[in-house]
């Protein structure tokens, strides 16, 4: 008897596992059927592993899906067996929403005083709605009745212009960046405008703003395929690793240098306009490259002869030249303990 009830233990203990691994396995069981978003799914990985694999330890846990332990407090205080819904998304939208405060006295009026000066702005409307019925109205509530009953002088070009604002991709500035100290997280991008003899030519530059490796390439015009020719050839260098572009607002980063950079998966950032601080690193190279390459006799408007010499001028700054932000090391020197790039090498210049 004592022999069975022994086994019995024995069995019960090295089944316990299986229970676990019965229970967890309920749990994604229940979130498929439920339909659960995967971040909802994803959450409840976090606790899966923090009962098994993570020894329920949170630091682990955390360490292992990579957040922040404030995050996974969040969840748990959410999350429970017996409603997995619990693990989505609440709704961040305000319960008491501001509603615009028009009148419908205000807006006929409105509506009255743009049909009669159809060429006025909003502005205008508002100043002569205030000396007319004696009360003041907002620039922003004549813009929002004209926006409702589409009081336009041109409507078809106005239709237009909206529907092309609707289109248009909110551009991201470089201030909503949070730079990170790692290679290749923001390569700044730059386009110098060199004349000789009536003759222009344009050399596209971009330097990593952590490990200050370099890449300078110069072409016959600014257009937006030289750009993307440029990028496809900085993205060879540096072996794929490029994560963010940053540059000025210049038409040559619009266009087909925008697609290439879709289709590498890179975020563009856009400096501020009338700022050159926001793209101080490589306004720093450009100089550089004119002080000490172009205005020592370097330059010649034949594309690939300069580029040629262009090439043999980058290996020296980024092998030989010591730089004083990096502790008087040379940029290969100082990434080599993070990753290795491919070599420069002289390449054909299709311009």
């Amino acid at each position: 008897m004592r022999h069975s009830y022994q086994l019995s233990l024995d069995t019960f203990f090295r089944r316990k596992p299986l229970i676990l691994l019965t229970r967890h396995e309920r749990w994604r069981s229940v979130a498929k059927t439920l339909q659960l978003s995967p971040k909802a799914r994803q959450r409840l990985e976090w606790f899966i592993y923090y009962e098994t694999k993570g020894g329920q330890n949170v630091l682990r846990t955390c360490r292992y899906f990579g957040i922040a332990p404030k995050t996974f407090y969040k969840w748990r205080h959410r999350f429970t067996e017996a409603n997995l819904r619990l693990l989505e998304e609440h709704d961040r939208a305000p319960k008491r929403r501001r509603s615009r405060m028009i009148t419908p006295v205000q807006e006929e009026r409105i509506v009255a005083l743009k049909r009669s000066h159809i060429r006025w702005g909003k502005e205008k409307i508002a100043a002569v709605y205030t000396t007319t019925y004696g009360e003041p109205v907002s620039s922003w509530k004549a813009q929002k009745v004209i926006e409702k009953h589409r009081l336009y002088y041109h409507l078809a070009k106005q239709a237009r212009i909206n529907r092309k604002r609707r289109r248009s991709v909110k551009r991201k500035r470089i201030t909503e960046l949070k730079t990170r100290p790692m290679s290749g997280f923001l390569l700044c991008v730059d386009t110098i405008v060199l004349y000789w003899n009536g003759t222009k030519r344009y050399i596209f530059t971009a330097i990593d703003k952590h490990t200050k490796i370099a890449f300078a390439r110069m072409y016959t015009t600014k257009s937006s395929v030289n750009a993307r020719d440029f990028l496809y050839r900085l993205h060879y260098v540096l072996n794929g690793q490029i994560q963010n572009a940053g540059h000025d607002n210049g038409s040559e980063f619009r266009g087909a240098f925008a697609h290439a950079c879709a289709d590498l998966g890179i975020e563009q950032y856009v400096s501020r306009l009338r700022t050159p601080k926001d793209n101080a690193t490589n306004e720093r190279f450009n100089r550089t490259l004119q002080e000490e390459f172009v205005q020592l006799g370097n330059f010649t408007a034949e594309t690939q002869t300069f580029n040629r010499n262009l090439t043999e001028w980058l290996i020296v700054y980024n092998f030989i030249r010591p730089h004083q932000t990096l502790g008087y090391q040379t940029p290969m020197h100082f990434i080599s303990k993070h990753r290795q790039l491919l070599p420069m090498y002289p390449s054909r210049t299709i311009s």
